[in-house]
């Protein structure tokens, strides 16, 4: 039941939610005969559809809810799976209702990310400090310095090309349509910042100098008392003088220098860039960059549940590790169009006050990312684990 900051929901929520999604978009329509678990799940585990009607708790009241219990909670999962292997079992089953199962599953998938990310804010919040999963130390690599890595400019397709024709094809609504865009040469920095890069800025007075950030950043900043990124905490004992908080529990700074600085907003990345002399890639510049590398990395699978260092000169660490703040604003593409009926509520309503993310985490399963993926929050989200490559043009180099 625990809900440690707005952006969080409980576990036992999200377990309940999941299955929400299962049951009113691809049980409820499509499985003839089907009796909803519970009238009044219909309303409780909603999360944002508005036009599915009935009144939706707000979201800082989900760690209220000590009923329905878990117990109960499992109990509609099971009910749930098991309609859904009916409705799949079916000769006929709809194509509407396998792209329905399809979402539900890509859906879960973000809740499963989401539930990890909650869990260490829960945990790194709470002041016994309790460890997620214990581990021996991460793998450590000597420094690996970062190179400048040449983009073309010219014409260039961004967007999923999705086959309309096949079911089981997906993306979301918002990596559509392909479409071309036009870019400058610019070059990208092969790997992500470091913890060792970014605390040099700390060491700078990053967070004091106002030249460098954004005017809604720098109000952040001091309305926030913001002096490092999230889950850092001055630390006598390591020698670098912090510790990090991670899913594995403290970890002395000096021990993670070389990998990835993450849970940074989009006002420290921008920050950050600036006082590098260097700005953050678009996302057509980072996807176009993306376009031939494997979609592999520091996923979920590795089940490291932390950034690690970079071991090539060559452009890595494009997926997984860290989300990759871009300078982009969270808008549709040209011809954007969202999905029919409440499922249009998805996406489409948040294209509002919100930057693009890209690339995945460490948190991320792998089966869900894509060169396409368009994730995005808040510029001031930190609860999220999020880093920085930086970019800058061709002719600066």
């Amino acid at each position: 039941m625990v809900q440690s900051c707005p952006e969080a929901s409980p576990a036992k929520w999200h377990q309940a939610h999941t299955s929400w999604f299962f049951d009113t978009f691809v049980l409820s329509p499509h499985l003839a005969g089907y009796r909803a678990f519970h009238s009044d799940f219909h309303w409780l585990f909603n999360s944002y559809y508005k036009s599915l009607g009935n009144e939706i708790p707000e979201k800082k009241l989900r760690a209220s809810f000590s009923r329905p219990s878990l117990e109960q909670i499992l109990a509609f999962r099971a009910h749930v799976d098991l309609h859904i292997a009916q409705l799949l079992s079916a000769a006929d089953v709809l194509e509407e209702a396998l792209r329905g199962v399809v979402l539900g599953i890509q859906h879960e998938q973000q809740h499963l990310e989401l539930l990890l990310t909650d869990i260490k804010h829960a945990f790194f919040i709470n002041p016994l400090h309790p460890v997620f999963q214990e581990s021996l130390s991460l793998p450590t690599h000597l420094d690996q310095p970062a190179r400048w890595v040449e983009c073309d400019g010219g014409l260039h397709e961004i967007g999923y090309p999705l086959d309309r024709q096949d079911p089981l094809d997906f993306c979301f609504d918002n990596e559509t349509p392909r479409h071309t865009v036009y870019l400058q040469p610019y070059a990208l920095e092969n790997r992500l910042v470091t913890c060792a890069e970014y605390l040099a800025f700390v060491a700078d007075n990053g967070y004091g100098r106002a030249e460098l950030w954004l005017s809604e950043g720098w109000d952040t900043v001091e309305r926030e008392g913001w002096q490092a990124p999230l889950y850092w905490q001055r630390h006598a004992e390591d020698r670098e003088g912090w510790r990090v908080w991670t899913l594995r529990g403290w970890r002395g700074l000096s021990e993670l220098l070389h990998t990835p600085v993450c849970h940074v907003s989009l006002f420290e990345a921008d920050a950050f860039a600036r006082w590098r002399g260097c700005r953050l890639p678009t996302e057509a510049e980072w996807e176009r960059a993306a376009a031939s590398l494997p979609v592999a990395g520091n996923l979920l699978e590795t089940d490291a549940l932390q950034p690690t260092a970079a071991t090539s000169r060559d452009l890595s660490q494009m997926f997984g590790d860290c989300w990759e703040w871009t300078a982009s604003a969270y808008t549709g593409y040209p011809g954007y169009a969202p999905l029919p009926g409440a499922l249009g509520e998805y996406n489409g309503k948040f294209m509002s006050s919100a930057v693009i993310l890209r690339g995945g985490s460490a948190l991320t399963p792998a089966s869900h990312i894509r060169r396409s993926y368009r994730n995005f929050f808040s510029p001031a989200t930190r609860w999220q684990m999020s880093g920085i490559r930086l970019a800058r043009p061709f002719e600066a180099q």
